[in-house]
């Protein structure tokens, strides 16, 4: 069962527009279209059925057919793949990149969180059919982002020379990649298993996007995830108008510079998380993906000779559609033009730039949205529970930095008061007196009596600050326990999910690990999970 769970503010690990968005401040309220409560979707279910058409399911259907042609999948995503064509069937959607063996471990809550919405939603809505789905970023470039997984606090990386969507790269090197791997694992079934897992993935494939579809429809198929690749000429051609209209009338750039003002107005001291181009597209062929601008009429494809009249790129385009590819600010455009979508779940700075885009979704026409954060877990196992709770420290004193830990722990248990409020406010109230007095005389005095104040309140600050030091000295032993346990759970003092990947776990608990998993996520609920597994 969960030891714990801490809301998302006071882990400290998410930003204040996140907070902000799921404390429901009323100032965000309009830079989303409804807040994801169960009641909610009903609204949403309403909308979006009328605006999503029978046509775009077909070609939804019959291209991700094509998309798992030679992949063998289970009755629940075979079902849910052909549910998608009654107008009652609606997706609940994640996306991420194609990291190396999944990458860091939230990737896994990404999809859980996904799938057990759609169980709830089933539960409560049972008219209605909720496929989840896992969206590929199969048309990113930044390779340094993808190209390693973590393994006992070592990379495990792919070095190799790139260009174009990562999507398209073929699986050169990997087979040395996988030989350092297993040679880090034992010979139990869970080692083998993972062995086959990466071997079967990156090795029986010739593309990342082939590999990743094989990694992950093997992990969560049989719970009926449905995985996309918008990388596809047919769901492309149903984004056609929108890129026609990106590209001439630049649409996106005003609707989501004006949010961003919106946003930099509000006094919350949010960061801005993505900024928009002119036009915010990509081509992407034959191994390239460069940015399109537009200078004095004419189109051209950064750092190439590639270049068109307005009328000759117009042309092209609804000639070879899947050479146009949306960058951040389009791709949740595209992505919500060809499903029949009501709610994306992302981690905090996905939804902190989705925020950013309402108001071009209104300009299309295009229905935006629930926007929700996805479970965060720390995985904590019986030992280390154990050996916090006899070292007399809570979980969520973990979440603290480390020099705050650090204090915190010494100030509770140290045998003398390092805590000198009691004198600092004693000293206070001896100087009201001398405040009163200097009333009496001149300015010069009450100047005087600030100044002594000061240097009091300071020599007692650095005689509470020298007396810290000291106890922790004499507490060392203890102290480094506890951090020793928090770098353990928090690598690099940063979220453990953020860091490691799930091949650690999965040697030691095999498939239980994502049952249970399964058992404890509860997307709706807003907190941050402490698991001991």
């Amino acid at each position: 069962m969960p030891t714990d769970c801490i809301p998302f503010r006071e882990t400290n690990y998410f930003s204040s527009l996140i907070c902000d968005y799921l404390d429901e401040k009323s100032h965000l309220k309009s830079f989303y279209n409804r807040f994801p409560k169960l009641e909610n979707f009903k609204d949403q279910i309403a909308e979006k059925q009328e605006s999503f058409n029978s046509e775009t399911r077909a070609i939804l259907v019959q291209s991700l057919k094509k998309q798992y042609g030679s992949v063998t999948i289970s009755e629940a995503t075979s079902q849910h793949i052909e549910a998608l064509s009654d107008r009652n069937a609606f997706t609940i959607t994640t996306g991420h990149q194609l990291n190396l063996f999944t990458g860091p471990l939230y990737f896994f809550y990404k999809i859980v969180s996904t799938i057990n919405l759609c169980k709830q939603l089933k539960a409560t809505y049972p008219e209605q059919h909720f496929v989840p789905v896992y969206w590929m970023a199969t048309e990113d470039h930044d390779f340094e982002e993808i190209n390693y997984f973590n393994y006992r606090g070592q990379k495990v990386q792919w070095n190799r020379e790139t260009s174009g969507a990562v999507g398209e790269l073929q699986l050169d090197g990997l087979d040395q990649v996988f030989e350092a791997f297993s040679s880090q694992l034992n010979s139990t079934t869970n080692a083998e298993e993972l062995k086959a897992l990466f071997q079967n993935a990156y090795l029986e494939h010739q593309s990342l996007t082939d590999a990743m579809r094989y990694l992950v429809n093997t992990l969560f198929g049989s719970y009926g995830l449905v995985i996309v690749d918008g990388n596809d000429s047919d769901l492309k051609r149903l984004f056609v108008p929108y890129v026609e209209r990106e590209l001439v009338n630049q649409t996106s750039f005003e609707m989501v510079s004006q949010a961003n003002e919106k946003l930099n107005d509000l006094d919350g001291n949010y960061k801005i998380q993505v900024n928009p181009r002119a036009i915010n597209l990509f081509y992407i062929n034959n191994g390239v993906r460069e940015r399109i601008i537009e200078t004095e009429g004419r189109y051209q494809v950064l750092n190439t000779d590639i270049n068109w009249s307005k009328s000759e790129l117009l042309e092209h385009l609804d000639e070879s559609p899947e050479s146009f590819s949306p960058n951040v600010i389009l791709r949740p455009l595209y992505q919500e033009v060809v499903l029949p979508n009501l709610c994306y779940i992302g981690g905090g700075g996905e939804l902190a730039y989705w925020l950013q885009l309402r108001a071009n979704f209104k300009k299309h026409d295009i229905v935006f949205p629930m926007l929700l954060l996805r479970n965060s877990v720390l995985l904590l196992t019986d030992k280390q529970k154990d050996k916090l709770e006899n070292l007399n420290v809570s979980v969520k004193d973990l979440f603290l930095s480390q020099h705050d830990l650090k204090t915190k722990v010494t100030e509770q248990i140290s045998e003398v008061d390092i805590n000198f409020s009691s004198q600092k406010a004693h000293l206070k109230q001896q100087f009201e007196e001398l405040y009163r007095l200097s009333e009496q005389t001149d300015k010069s005095f009450k100047g005087a009596v600030a100044a002594q104040e000061r240097k009091q309140i300071k020599g007692l600050e650095h005689l509470e600050k020298r007396l810290l030091k000291a106890q922790k000295r004499k507490l060392s032993d203890h102290l480094n326990r506890i951090t020793e346990i928090q770098d353990i759970l928090f690598p690099g003092q940063s979220l453990q999910e953020r860091n490691m990947n799930f091949s650690e776990f999965y040697l030691e608990y095999g498939s239980s690990l994502i049952q249970k998993l399964m058992q404890e996520l509860k997307p709706l609920k807003g907190e941050f999970l402490v698991l001991t597994i």
